[in-house]
This record gives C-alpha cells, structure tokens and sequence, in this order.
C-alpha cells in the first residue's frame, strides 16, 4: 500500500511540474508576441518591404527565416537567404525605420552550426 501512495506522490508531482512547464512555455510565448506587437507598431516599412530590398542583395535566392527584431538598439529585419548558387545562408538586416541594408553577412554551413547550437544553448538557460 505505501508503496501505492508513494507512485501515486510521484505521478502526480510528475504532472504538476509538467503542468507548470507548459504554462511557462504558454507565458513566454504570448510575452514574445506581445513584444512583436510592440515592435511592429515602431516599423516604418513593412516586412514585405525589407524582404524585396534584402531578396536584392542576393538575387534568386530564397528566403528560409526572416524576423523583426532589436539589436544592438537598432530595430531590424533579419533574413535568412539560401542563395541560388553555392552553400549557406547569406543574412541580410534590413533597418525597419528607414529601409536600408545594415548588413550582409555570409553564414558557412559550420557556422550555421555553431550559431544553431548557441542558439540552443542560449533557449535552454
């Protein structure tokens, strides 16, 4: 019998943390979209608009990511370009204020790697 209780204890321990993980996750993900929000009402042009303007940069590729985001205090588009020729990703960051290229940076399939790997890291802690 007390050894009933004792898997019945854990079971249910087991759900609550399980149960308090979500509801983490849930609050982290409605934080970030609150704060999409926030950064999009700042954007003076649309994503559309970045994508066709980084898309010039690296003609015929195509785009696997791209996001609004804030770096270095700067509010940005980032793409993730595949380029029509050759490997990697080419990233381009487009200013959402003001519509030009900030950057251009050519991402080697290592670095892609190493740069999935930290962000893994970075999501964990």
């Amino acid at each position: 019998m007390k050894r009933n209780r004792g898997s019945l204890l854990f079971a249910f321990l087991l759900l609550a943390a399980l149960a308090c993980g979500s509801f983490a996750s849930g609050a982290a993900a409605r934080e970030k979209q609150n704060s999409n929000k926030s950064l999009k009402s700042e954007a003076k042009i649309s994503m559309k608009e970045a994508r066709a303007k980084a898309l010039e940069r690296v003609p015929g590729g195509r785009v696997k990511a791209g996001e609004l985001e804030r770096e270095k205090g700067r509010l940005i588009y980032s793409f993730d370009i595949r380029p029509a020729k050759g490997s990697g990703i080419d990233e381009v960051q487009v200013d959402a204020i003001t519509g030009e290229i900030v950057s251009v940076d050519h991402e080697t399939p290592a670095k892609e790697a190493t740069e999935k790997r930290q962000e893994t890291k970075h999501k964990k802690h």
